[in-house]
């Protein structure tokens, strides 16, 4: 086990710095430079606006954090950053003006918890990993997920900044929706979350996803992001892939 443990992990810096350069240009790495240790940790995120958040994964394990620890604190970079629109506080909103959340969260034992529809919670990240932890269940939706983050002394708050309301305030001009498939030559346009993993020193794996869902959707649209299997998955002795 131990052998395939090591080989997983020089695989999978071997593979995650080899893709950078073409396949995901907008892609955030981070790694140590000890070349004794496999130049672990490793922490990768999607898109340019995820730097912050690697950086700040790597300070959570270098101050003594799990691999779980990590990928929380990591996204909590952006959920928290009213400048990032598709994330967080500051997320642009669903057609009737609702900024609505989901999240979800996976560690190296199989443990999952996630949150989708869920409104006023700057940090929807921390409540899928309170879900994952504190109950039986893997996803709470809706009122049910706020209920249990109000009761476990989350706060709520005015999720729609001044920016975003703007925006949709300018999209009720037209109201035209029309999603378009990412693949443009901005890697950039469109897309509507951050996704973090990262693997530690020790080989562990963890992963989390966090998003403010597709702009100006229809009110009560999930998307990819909270589902274990679709928007996350981690497996500790194979690998691990977020959307």
């Amino acid at each position: 086990m131990q052998n395939r443990r090591k080989f997983l992990q020089t695989m999978a810096v071997a593979s995650v710095a080899g893709m950078l350069p073409g396949a995901v240009k907008g892609s955030s790495l981070l790694s140590s430079t000890n070349k004794d240790d496999n130049a672990l940790p490793v922490i990768i995120s999607t898109w340019s606006h995820g730097l912050d958040a690697n950086l700040a994964a790597m300070e959570a394990l270098k101050g003594g954090g799990s691999v779980l620890d990590a990928v929380e604190m990591g996204v909590r970079v952006p959920e928290a950053d009213p400048e990032n629109a598709s994330v967080g506080l500051g997320g642009l909103p669903d057609r009737d003006g609702h900024v609505t959340l989901d999240a979800s969260i996976m560690g190296p034992d199989g443990g999952a918890g996630s949150v989708c529809f869920l409104e006023g919670i700057v940090h929807p990240i921390s409540v899928a990993r309170m879900v994952m932890e504190k109950t039986s269940h893997v996803m709470l939706a809706g009122e049910g997920a706020l209920q249990f983050a109000l009761e476990n002394g989350f706060k709520t708050e005015n999720l729609l900044t001044p920016a975003s309301k703007k925006a949709w305030k300018d999209w009720l001009k037209e109201k035209k929706y029309e999603p378009k498939a990412n693949w443009e030559k901005d890697p950039n346009a469109y897309h509507d979350t951050i996704g973090l993993i990262a693997l530690d020193n020790n080989g562990d794996l963890a992963g989390a996803c966090t998003t403010s869902g597709m702009p100006f959707k229809m009110h009560g649209r999930v998307g990819d992001s909270p589902i274990i299997g679709a928007g996350l998955f981690v497996d500790n002795e194979v690998g691990a892939a977020t959307a």
